[in-house]
């Protein structure tokens, strides 16, 4: 990494050993199954909210890593909007984790939040060892996701309690393949101790505003 670029002009501020993924929780849920999912993603949601205020009180980076819906813009804050105000099934899910201003988002075309995204070089910047995957689903977009992190050769951290499939037979399964062939940890994140991942040298202190148009890495 370039000596004179440390936080890639400025759109990854933050330092820390850590980073909290957002996995496909801005999500109308206008699909089949859509109703199956949102009865197990909105009690996981409180769960993941907390989670996410935990992160940010600790330094932690947290990055929204969202499909993109219909015709490619690149527009993250269109889909917030949209899935917030237009009545559509996911807008509980979606006012319940609904970004801050310092938090990162990431768009993705396919499955993984890697695929042909700026992921790698935003985690790259901000320095982290580890990832902590959460979201929807478990069994497809998390699992994929999860996967590439492995591969990169981050420690990998999956709460339990704070992914969600269609079926609780899919997320369990798909934790228990996580934990097996990835190497995850996937105690549920009451037990979780965010202070060891303290923010380094140089990270820019995190506040707590409103929802707000989260930054998008150059």
């Amino acid at each position: 990494m370039a000596s004179d670029n440390h936080d890639l002009h400025g759109n990854a501020p933050d330092k820390a050993e850590a980073a909290l993924l957002l996995i496909d929780v801005i999500n109308d849920l206008e699909f089949p199954e859509g109703d199956q999912l949102l009865r197990h993603a909105l009690p996981m949601a409180e769960r993941l909210l907390a989670l996410k205020r935990r992160a940010s009180g600790a330094g932690i980076p947290v990055i929204y890593v969202n499909d993109n819906f219909g015709r490619w813009r690149s527009d993250f804050n269109t889909q917030v909007e949209h899935c917030m105000n237009d009545g559509v099934r996911g807008r509980d899910l979606v006012r319940l984790l609904a970004p801050d201003q310092d938090d990162y988002f990431v768009l993705k075309p396919k499955h993984s939040g890697f695929f042909s995204t700026t992921l790698d070089t935003l985690l790259e910047y901000l320095g982290v060892s580890t990832v902590i995957v959460t979201g929807i689903a478990g069994n497809i977009c998390v699992l994929f996701t999860a996967n590439d992190v492995y591969m990169r050769d981050y420690a990998l951290i999956v709460p339990s309690d704070c992914v969600a499939s269609n079926t609780e037979d899919e997320n369990r399964n798909a934790l228990e393949q996580m934990k097996k062939v990835l190497k995850a940890d996937i105690r549920p994140s009451t037990e979780l101790d965010l202070r060891a991942f303290r923010k380094l040298e140089g990270s820019q202190t995190r506040s707590h505003p409103q929802p707000t148009t989260p930054r998008r890495p150059a």
